[in-house]
C-alpha cells in the first residue's frame, strides 16, 4: 500500500464483528471468560482494549515496525521506554530537544538512577566522544524542536549497532508520512501523538513504535505494570485524525513555504529556522532522509519586547502551547514550551527571548501572510 491509502487501510481499519468501518469504541475495563483464562484476546482494559489495540496496530504499520503502544501522553510513551533501562545506566540524547523530555530526564528519571548526557547529534563525533561503558542508548529528535536541526538517523544507527546500543527517534515533528526512522535502522520511534496525527487539538496521547519481538515484549511488559494507557475514546479520536493526515501534512507543507519565503524577506526578522531552506545546514540531509520538510518554522525578531509585540497583532495564529493542529500556532519557545531549560541553558543552544516558533495550519495561505505582515509591521 502506498502511504496515502496505508493512512486510511492500515491497522485495523473494520471491525471484523460487525463490519463497521469505522472501528467502535469499546468502552468497557473488562472481558467474560468462559474459563479461568478462557478469554477471546482480552481480559482487562489496561492490559488490552480492542480500540486501543486498532490504533496500536495502524501505528506499526505506518511505521514498518513490529509493535505499536498507545499512551496517555507523549511524555508517557517516552517514560515508558526510559523504564527500559535500568538503574546506573546512560543514555545520550539530541541537545536541543523538547523542554518536557529535558525535563523528566533530568529532574525525574536521574532521581532513578538513568543518567543522561545532551549532545549536538547533528555531528556524529560529538555522540562517540560521550559514549561510556554504561551508555545503553542514543535518544534523537530530528527535526529538533524549536531549532530544527537535523541528524543523520542512518549514520546514528550504524554507530549504535556498532556499540550495541539502542537508537530511539522521537518523530512528531515529521510523522511517519514524511520520514521513517524504522526504514533507517532505528530500534524506537516516539510520537507525541498529541500534535500532528491527531491533529485537531483535541486529544492528549502519545505512541510508540518497535523494531523487534524481544523489545515488544519488553515494553508491553512496561506499559502493563505501569498502566499509563490510552483510554478507548482517545484512541478513536486519533485513528480518525490519522486518516487525513497526508492531505493535512502536504497543505500544510504548501503553506509554510510561502511563509518561508515571506519571513525570509522581511526586514524585522534576523533568522529563519527551516530545513527545506536550501541555507539550513542540513538541508541536504533533510532531502535524503524526508519526504517532506514539514510545518515547523521558527524564526528570531531580536528581543523579547519584539515577539511580545508580534504575538499582541496576531488574528488567526493562536498563541498556544502544542503544534500540529488544523488551526496555525504561534509561541515563544524560551517562555512557554522549552522554559524548563536553564536559562543559560537555553542561551548555549540559541533559544533566544525573541525566538518564535509556529506551526502552520490549515487557513487560508493570503490570510496567514495578512496576519503576520500586519503584527511584523
Amino acid at each position: 500500500m502506498r502511504r496515502k491509502t496505508k493512512l486510511i487501510h492500515g491497522g485495523i481499519s473494520e471491525d471484523p464483528a460487525t463490519g463497521a468501518v469505522s472501528f467502535p469504541i469499546y468502552q468497557v475495563s473488562t472481558y467474560k471468560q468462559e474459563g479461568v483464562g478462557g478469554h477471546k484476546g482480552f481480559e482487562y482494559s489496561r492490559t488490552g482494549n480492542p480500540t486501543r489495540n486498532a490504533l496500536e496496530e495502524l501505528i506499526k504499520d505506518l511505521e514498518g515496525g513490529e509493535a505499536g503502544f498507545a499512551f496517555g501522553s507523549g511524555m508517557a510513551a517516552m517514560t515508558a521506554v526510559m523504564m527500559l533501562f535500568n538503574s546506573g545506566d546512560h543514555v545520550i540524547l539530541t541537545d536541543d530537544v523538547y523542554g518536557g523530555s529535558f525535563r523528566v530526564m533530568t529532574k525525574v528519571l536521574n532521581r532513578l538512577g538513568i543518567d543522561s548526557t545532551f549532545v549536538d547529534t547533528t555531528e556524529l563525533e560529538n555522540i562517540k566522544n560521550e559514549i561510556r561503558p554504561n551508555t545503553k542508548a542514543i535518544h534523537l529528535e530530528t527535526p529538533t524542536n524549536p531549532l530544527l536541526k537535523i541528524t543523520d538517523i542512518q549514520a546514528v544507527a550504524k554507530l549504535a549497532k556498532e556499540q550495541n546500543l539502542l537508537t530511539i527517534v522521537d518523530n512528531t515533528f515529521s510523522t511517519p508520512y514524511w520520514q521513517n526512522p524504522i526504514e533507517l535502522g532505528a530500534d524506537i520511534v516516539l510520537h507525541s501523538a498529541t500534535k500532528y496525527l491527531g491533529g485537531h487539538s483535541d486529544v492528549v496521547a502519545g505512541l510508540a513504535v518497535v523494531n523487534s519481538k524481544e523489545l515488544a515484549e519488553d515494553l508491553h511488559f512496561i506499559q502493563n505494570s505501569t498502566g499509563g494507557i490510552l483510554g478507548p475514546q482517545d484512541s478513536w479520536l486519533l485513528i480518525r485524525g490519522m486518516r487525513t493526515l497526508g492531505i493535512r501534512l502536504e497543505e500544510m507543507e504548501t503553506n509554510t513555504a510561502a511563509i518561508v519565503a515571506f519571513l525570509q524577506g522581511h526586514s524585522a526578522v534576523k533568522k529563519v529556522f527551516y530545513p527545506g531552506l536550501e541555507t539550513h545546514p542540513n538541508h541536504e540531509l533533510a532531502k535524503q532522509q524526508t519526504r517532506g520538510f514539514g510545518g515547523m518554522v521558527s524564526f528570531d525578531v531580536g528581543s523579547a519586547e519584539n515577539a511580545d509585540r508580534l504575538l499582541s497583532k496576531v488574528k488567526y495564529f493562536t498563541l498556544a502551547e502544542s503544534l500540529g493542529a488544523v488551526e496555525s500556532l504561534i509561541s515563544v519557545p524560551a517562555r512557554m514550551t522549552h522554559a524548563s531549560i536553564p536559562a543559560e541553558r537555553r542561551a548555549e543552544l540559541g533559544i533566544t527571548d525573541g525566538l518564535v516558533r509556529i506551526s502552520v495550519g490549515l487557513e487560508d495561505i493570503e490570510d496567514l501572510l495578512e496576519d503576520l505582515t500586519q503584527a511584523l509591521e
